[in-house]
């Protein structure tokens, strides 16, 4: 972890203009312990970042190279996608040769192959060295990247689409996702290009964005990250969309005119694997320096990220969930965590709670009971199989507003294990004398529950 804070620290040292100024080190100081929960949070997950070939041939290429290296040193699993289509027009120019697209696939003949495979072999050889500086006084100082490539996409011809022969033209037929495991498992960071072999020995021309979807839903990625040509998806007045489910932003790639020509190309593939199980998919700019790392550590963003479809509903309870809240609960009442209640106080109280619904079954609840300008967050409970999906805190923020849409000023809870679970979320440890009356001359001291507070 020392190296590790090392890195981060020098990467973004000059961000902070570090000073010996106090208020300058404090800010800095506050935003490394921002970022922790973020680290925690991606060390050993899989990402999938593709780019095309401009952003390697822009001025932010070997910072990008940085931002890549301080997400290997961080412990996450690095699969890089690049493009090369910038590359491979310049090469057919000095070949005086023609550049032919339909439907926005390079018609490839032999001699446009032959380009292909020169421009994406220099672009590869380029991200390679870019990965491989060791400098001092840079952020890659003492680092070392295993890069590794290989025969890990299989391809097919695309075919006659419309009467038109894009011969050497190519789509992915099957990722070799073992093989791409077996080398992240080593540490290694694996490479992928925009070509393609067949199982006869033929090569062909692929496109990248068509390479990172297959890739990233085989692997059954963490994320999948486009570095495009605009900041991210945006409507029609351009303002940022900052987060799309996968039937939105399908719905944007059936009318979006106006999404700029990577977005058009980027965004069904964000959307398919989005649907296929990828974890989230996001979009954003390659113009900027660290894009990269502000999207991925910091609570905002500044693009446009995608998740799949729900089958979860979070809404007020009814009637009719009585039984699924007494399943819910029942365990919790009985090993103590929760206060034991009777079916008729659910009954009389179910107006007071707010569940999330996943496919159908209730999976977990939080009740809010107002106690003149405070209000209690009681009864939170989720399911042992979905106490991993964010659920908990998907409740807690639901009770959170219902309590400023009663014009509450704080909310307490009353708990005897999960304190620091409520700490983490912004609530503060305080006396029973802070109850307000009509909930203090109520409290359990056989219980002695921890008091904790949020001001909303």
């Amino acid at each position: 972890m020392p190296a590790i804070a090392d890195k981060i620290k020098k990467t973004l040292k000059e961000n902070f203009a570090m000073t010996d100024s106090p208020a300058l080190a404090s800010e800095f100081v506050a935003w490394f312990r921002s970022v922790a929960p973020y680290v925690n949070l991606f060390r050993g997950k899989t990402f999938v970042v593709a780019f095309g070939g401009k952003a390697i041939s822009g001025p932010l290429a070997r910072t990008l190279a940085y931002d890549v290296n301080l997400l290997a040193a961080l412990g996450i699993r690095l699969v890089l996608v690049h493009g090369a289509r910038p590359q491979i027009e310049e090469a057919l120019r000095e070949q005086g040769l023609p550049s032919e697209f339909f439907e926005d696939r390079r018609v490839t003949d032999a001699a446009t192959l032959a380009c292909v495979i020169d421009a994406v072999g220099s672009v590869y050889l380029d991200i390679e060295a870019l990965l491989s500086q060791g400098l001092p006084d840079t952020p890659m100082a003492n680092s070392t990247i295993r890069v590794v490539g290989g025969n890990f996409i299989i391809a097919r011809p695309v075919g006659v689409i419309d009467g038109v022969d894009l011969m050497y033209a190519g789509t992915v037929r099957k990722v070799d996702s073992e093989g791409i495991r077996a080398q992240l498992n080593l540490g290694n960071l694996v490479m992928l290009s925009s070509i393609g072999v067949s199982p006869t020995g033929e090569i062909f021309n692929l496109a990248m964005e068509d390479v990172a979807e297959a890739t990233a839903i085989a692997l059954k990625a963490d994320k999948l990250i486009f570095l495009c040509d605009s900041h991210g998806v945006t409507d029609i007045d351009g303002t940022l969309l900052e987060e799309l489910t996968a039937a939105d932003a399908q719905r944007l790639c059936e009318i979006g005119d106006w999404l700029s020509h990577d977005m058009k190309r980027y965004l069904p593939c964000a959307v398919r694997a989005s649907r296929a199980g990828v974890g989230r998919a996001h979009l954003i700019g390659f113009d900027e320096d660290g894009t990269l790392l502000r999207e991925l550590f910091s609570r905002d963003g500044v693009g446009t990220i995608i998740t799949r479809e729900s089958l979860e509903k979070l809404r007020d309870a009814r009637a009719d969930d009585i039984a699924g809240l007494i399943a819910l609960i029942e365990p919790l009442e009985e090993d103590g965590t929760l206060v034991r209640r009777s079916r008729e106080l659910l009954e009389r109280e179910i107006t007071h709670f707010s569940v999330i619904e996943h496919d159908g079954q209730i999976v977990g609840c939080a009740a809010l009971y107002p106690h003149e300008t405070q209000a209690e967050l009681a009864c939170l409970a989720v399911h042992p199989q979905y106490r991993r999906w964010g659920y908990g805190e998907q409740l807690v923020k639901r009770i959170e507003q219902r309590a400023r849409n009663a014009s509450v000023k704080a909310l307490f809870v009353l708990t005897t294990v999960t304190a620091h679970w409520f700490i983490e979320r912004g609530f503060i440890e305080r006396g029973v004398d802070d109850l307000p009356q009509s909930r203090r001359q109520f409290y359990n001291l056989q219980r002695r529950s921890k008091v904790l507070v949020k001001t909303l």
